[in-house]
């Protein structure tokens, strides 16, 4: 099994490498997640997509917290963000922005892009599929190109991520081509009876303040290392995953085969690594297009992904991959995390099984022999700090 390595102390600036700036992502996502029982994922795959310069849509039932976990990663990251809830008469101008009077009165057709989404740095729009014609055609291009373009106006856009959210994936063709432009998807379930407690603390618990410091310019340079990444060594076991994506009936298009690359990459980079392995593998169910799909990609993939592991999206590592390097990674960082905040901790039985409950799985999952070694040092942490005084 892969080694997990030890937590590091966050650096910034340009010259810090991508570890140091993975490390500072990856404490705002789970500052972000925290409190949100089970949405980790949706956390964590916002902030690979936003690295990968790719879209993600989002699909689940109403009140999975779904625009939430968007909010909290913007807010978290610091950027602008644009919210909307999309309709059958949702105009143009509700998205993109109103026609500048001023010049309309000198003959010219532009508009007010301030505040609207093509000046978005992360954009969350919900009933996607419910947009008009003429809202999803303007969308088309600013989503491909990150070109704002109407009447006369034309404006780069700082977009690093739409995410669309809607109940279902369409039937309808044309909408279903639309979709296509998302290339990672997320499908959403309630949370499970069993951590109906979990959900109703967190629910009192207010969201964790954002973060200070450099965190876009942390995430731009992680996206410029994902450009440059080197993905030759990786190239030969992406091929015989996508093959073997298509043989068992999961679609996937040239275009999408192509750029599930960029997935790989940011993985990579959000690992603190700049050249990627087989260890990154475990984003490509990500890129099927249903939640029956994703299954049948996780287990078509089983072997090459049965070492995957990820420093900054262990939750999500570990869900797609099943592994125990994944599960290890979490483990660390989930109980390294409840260590530090032990001495903020209330006093009490919540707080104590909180503790339990991570010295448990960690038993459950590793044989004491194969234990690696930063999760052994957290184990015996917690062994300590539950131990009776």
């Amino acid at each position: 099994m892969t080694e997990t390595t030890a937590t590091t102390t966050p650096m910034s600036g340009p010259d810090a490498g991508p570890t140091a700036d993975a490390d500072l992502i990856a404490a705002a996502v789970a500052a972000a997640g925290r409190g949100m029982v089970g949405r980790e994922t949706v956390a964590e795959v916002v902030a690979l997509c936003a690295v990968a310069g790719e879209h993600l849509l989002v699909i689940g039932a109403p009140g999975t917290a779904k625009s939430e976990a968007v909010r909290r990663v913007a807010a978290q990251l610091g950027g602008r963000s644009f919210e909307y809830l999309l309709g059958r008469f949702t105009e143009p101008n509700e998205l993109f922005g109103p026609v500048d009077l001023r010049r309309l009165r000198e003959g010219r057709v532009e508009f007010e892009t301030a505040g609207m989404l093509p000046e978005a740095e992360f954009a969350f729009l919900d009933e996607i599929f419910l947009g008009s014609t003429a809202v999803l055609n303007t969308l088309l291009g600013l989503l491909n190109e990150r070109v704002f373009r109407r009447g006369r106006t034309t404006l780069a856009s700082p977009l690093r991520i739409c995410v669309g959210a809607a109940n279902h994936l369409p039937e309808d063709p044309a909408l279903a081509a639309f979709a296509d432009r998302f290339l990672a998807r997320v499908f959403v379930e309630p949370v499970a009876d069993a951590r109906l407690e979990e959900l109703l603390e967190s629910g009192r618990l207010p969201a964790a303040p954002a973060a200070s410091g450099d965190l876009l310019g942390a995430l731009d340079r992680l996206a410029a290392a994902a450009q440059g990444c080197e993905l030759d060594a990786v190239t030969p076991l992406l091929a015989t995953a996508l093959r073997r994506l298509r043989a068992a009936g999961v679609p996937v298009s040239d275009r999408r085969a192509v750029r599930s690359q960029r997935l790989v990459a940011a993985a990579a980079v959000l690992d603190g690594r700049t050249a990627a392995s087989a260890r990154d593998l475990w984003v490509l169910p990500l890129i099927a297009p249903t939640a029956d799909s994703q299954t049948l990609a996780r287990e078509t993939l089983a072997d090459l992904i049965d070492q995957a592991a990820n420093r900054s999206l262990a939750h999500t590592a570990e869900e797609l991959s099943r592994s125990s390097a994944a599960r290890a990674e979490r483990l660390l960082r989930t109980g390294a995390a409840l260590l530090a905040e032990h001495g903020g901790l209330p006093d009490g039985q919540d707080s104590r099984l909180r503790l339990e409950a991570v010295l448990r799985e960690i038993d459950a999952g590793f044989d004491p022999a194969d234990l690696p070694t930063p999760l052994a040092g957290v184990r015996a942490g917690l062994a300590a700090v539950v131990a009776p005084s």
